[in-house]
């Protein structure tokens, strides 16, 4: 019988996951091109991607730093959408994580921050990554619905390094996140 808290089980992974790929988006409405490795900059997002290069009034910079989606989630997103298979690129995400749940990587307590780290690369998720109306133009009618709940997750770029393809994403526990004073 298990006997663990609801704050204890949102702490517990049963597997690390794997990035299966890289995408940066050099501008904002130009196609995402896809890389083996990128630098994460600390407070800024990833080298080479438009999110990266912009600057942000938030201490510890914009929420939407980078943005993860589960590899798994692409069948239900192409069978919702009447496809028989999907192209990660077109959704626009940095990161496509498979076998780690990064739904459940969204904390439940505002004062427990879940953190993940692939590689030497540390990341505080932020919150769910909502679908843009794009998703009409470029999975067709319903995309934005086939996306929503299946859109992944954001996340702020606590500590920087190089990220590369099959690295290992995990759920790191008790992580010291920086003061949000921080310079």
């Amino acid at each position: 019988m298990y006997t663990d808290s609801l704050r204890q089980l949102t702490l517990q992974f049963g597997q690390p996951g794997l990035l299966q790929a890289i995408y940066l988006r050099p501008q904002r409405g130009q196609p995402c091109v896809s890389v083996q490795q990128a630098e994460a900059l600390a407070r800024q997002g990833l080298r080479g991607d438009y999110t990266g290069e912009r600057g942000s009034s938030q201490p510890l910079g914009s929420k939407r730093q980078v943005t993860l989606i589960q590899a798994e989630h692409l069948p239900v997103i192409a069978a919702l959408t009447g496809k028989y298979s999907l192209d990660a690129a077109v959704l626009r995400r940095n990161l496509v994580v498979s076998g780690l749940n990064l739904l459940a990587a969204k904390s439940l307590f505002k004062d427990q921050p879940l953190v993940l780290t692939i590689g030497e690369v540390i990341l505080q998720v932020t919150g769910p990554c909502e679908p843009c109306s794009k998703m009409e133009t470029v999975l067709g009618r319903g995309g934005y619905n086939a996306m929503r709940g299946h859109g992944g997750i954001t996340a702020r770029v606590i500590q920087g390094g190089l990220l590369q393809t099959g690295a290992t994403v995990s759920y790191q526990p008790e992580s010291p996140l920086p003061s949000q004073h921080a310079p």
